[in-house]
């Protein structure tokens, strides 16, 4: 008799340690697929943001460029613009022009003497 009552109580359990294994094995199993669909969220939203940044950058890089030409065609203007003008004064005022270059050739001599 004392067999039996041991012997049933083991299964009760061995039946109820059975039924709380399943029940965790079902959970693990549901975490993997929640983890899983996560995962795929994740990355589709990475791979949204990545493209959203790169077109961004891509605009950016454009702008940067057209402004930079933009920049170098009024310098270019510029340095133009300053190559006439120093022509014309020397055309103009030649005597003057020889003696400013003059002075300054002096005083570049002077300043490197010392």
């Amino acid at each position: 008799m004392t067999y039996s009552l041991f012997h049933s109580s083991r299964s009760r359990r061995n039946g109820t340690f059975h039924n709380l294994e399943s029940g965790i094995e079902e959970q693990i199993e549901a975490l993997r697929d929640e983890l899983a669909e996560f995962t795929h969220l994740v990355s589709k939203s990475s791979r949204h943001q990545g493209d959203k940044i790169r077109g961004q950058a891509s605009a950016g890089y454009e702008e940067l460029l057209g402004r930079s030409e933009d920049l170098l065609r009024e310098l270019q203007q510029g340095y133009e613009r300053g190559a006439t003008e120093m022509r014309a004064t020397v055309r103009k005022h030649p005597l003057a022009t020889i003696g400013a270059a003059a002075a300054v050739g002096l005083a570049i001599a002077f300043l490197a003497r010392r």
